[in-house]
């Protein structure tokens, strides 16, 4: 089970490094090359709730099997790939086996081990590797590149993937099928939706905010959306219960998230390229140059729950939001003079410090007052935000590189050489996309400030009670 989730999270930052390689692989432009991430976390963030639903239906392990299968294959098809739309129609459909697979493995993990010792002590190895995973992902991604190929980042999945499905039928019993109903137009609609909305904007980062095909896909998301929520009002089981939304503190913690989520998840795909293109780091030298970041965010993590029955969720989140929002104003300085020391590691470390407060008394907030009949779809919608925030935000802030890019082309500066004006555009527009995710994450904090209330302080024994009780549950 962990060996398939840690596949699954790896592959969602892992493809990072090798982004610049990919480029010049296949021959994306500085704009489409997004869809390599967006096409594995849209569907995977869209069809997440689903395929949790599929589980509890269909048998749990059978869905297990059926997504880890699709990854691997899917995996090796994109290793293979010879085109651009051939790599993303294999990351696409990454992203459906993901969505498959996750959701089973943590209700697998529980349903594996009796109450207890055991079952507390497997799910603190799972959530170290959800914690862990995707900071991994980044050096991971480096040392492959580096040392093998672009295509390996994805070759290497087909080997851990061939041995889960080989050990899955020894050791992983099926659960019980339970009767329900597949909510497929919700589904469809949300994920529909979402891609229309994230394809408008990377087509104006290219074309421009006047394209007929942007804005036609701009309206097409609204009618998408909108129907979606109707959709979700008259289904019988919706797949994304709109009671969730009744708190107050719990909708602003939803929202917070998506913001928070869309401008890390930008800052990470520009991070990686600024390192590589313009300050001519190796695939491997830019992976390590992540781990101040990893570091700093797996600590804080771990002293976050500690901190959070003295000092209370909404004063955490806040004293997390400052060096979040100060990491992405650091970064909207960067020009090609840029140094590493001078302009890098410290808002890498102080995004690291800000995320590992804010990420756990955020989730709390989400998860805080759910019925025991929701707390799966809570569960569920909170890891989906989490995805379709980073495509999204990833969508907006390539809309704003984009901009910025054309214009800084348009106005030239006088005595630059051309590799000194294209580092120049690029790195213009680089900066305008982290001035604009400072912007989301002054949003962020603003909706932490004006919609969650903040809670009464729970003794800690009581609060890890608690969490454990839900993560069980869910």
């Amino acid at each position: 089970m962990l060996s398939a989730q840690l596949m699954i999270i790896l592959d969602m930052t892992v493809v990072n490094i090798a982004l610049p390689h990919i480029q010049s692989g296949l021959h994306f432009s500085a704009t489409s090359l997004s869809w390599v991430l967006n096409g594995y976390t849209l569907t995977s963030g869209g069809l997440l709730l689903l395929g949790g639903r599929a589980g509890d239906i269909l048998g749990r392990r059978r869905m297990f099997i059926a997504g880890i299968g699709l990854f691997t294959l899917a995996s090796l098809a994109g290793g293979l790939s010879t085109t651009a739309g051939l790599l993303l129609a294999a990351r696409a459909l990454q992203g459906v086996g993901g969505a498959l697979a996750s959701p089973a493995v943590l209700a697998l993990i529980v349903t594996s081990f009796p109450e207890g010792r055991e079952r507390t002590r497997a799910l603190g190895i799972y959530m170290g590797v959800i914690t862990g995973g995707s900071s991994l992902g980044l050096v991971l991604g480096g040392v492959i590149t580096e040392w093998l190929s672009w295509r390996w980042v994805l070759f290497i999945n087909v080997p851990i993937g061939v041995a889960v499905l080989a050990v899955t039928p020894l050791f992983v019993g099926e659960t019980p099928r339970l009767p329900g109903r597949f909510d497929l137009a919700g589904a469809f609609t949300a994920t529909a939706g979402v891609t229309a909305l994230v394809y408008g904007f990377i087509r104006a980062a290219s074309s421009g905010w006047g394209d007929h095909v942007a804005l036609a896909a701009f309206g097409g998301a609204a009618v998408l959306l909108g129907l979606f929520v109707v959709t979700e009002t008259r289904a019988r089981q919706p797949i994304t219960p709109l009671r969730l939304f009744s708190d107050v503190s719990r909708t602003g913690s939803f929202l917070a998230r998506l913001l928070l989520i869309a401008g890390m998840f930008g800052v990470f795909f520009f991070l990686t390229q600024f390192l590589q293109k313009v300050m001519g780091f190796s695939p491997l030298r830019a992976g390590v140059a992540f781990l101040p970041m990893t570091i700093a965010l797996f600590g804080m993590s771990r002293l976050a729950p500690r901190l959070m029955p003295r000092v209370g969720t909404k004063p955490l989140m806040i004293a997390g939001m400052l060096p979040a929002i100060a990491s992405m104003a650091w970064l909207w300085r960067v020009t090609p003079a840029t140094g590493y020391w001078s302009g890098v590691f410290g808002p890498m470390l102080l995004l690291g410090l800000g995320m590992g407060l804010v990420f756990v008394p955020l989730t709390t907030t989400s998860l805080a007052g759910v019925p025991a009949a929701d707390s799966g779809a809570a569960s569920g919608l909170v890891n989906m935000l989490q995805l379709v925030g980073g495509a999204l935000g990833l969508g907006v802030l390539v809309a704003v590189y984009g901009t910025a890019s054309r214009h800084a082309a348009s106005h030239p500066l006088a005595g630059l050489t051309q590799p000194a004006a294209s580092q120049q555009v690029l790195t213009h527009g680089m900066a305008a996309a982290f001035g604009f995710a400072a912007i989301l994450d002054v949003c962020s904090l603003l909706v932490i400030v004006t919609l969650i209330r903040t809670p009464k302080p729970v003794p800690a024994s009581v609060s890890v009670r608690r969490t454990q009780e839900k993560a069980i549950t869910s």
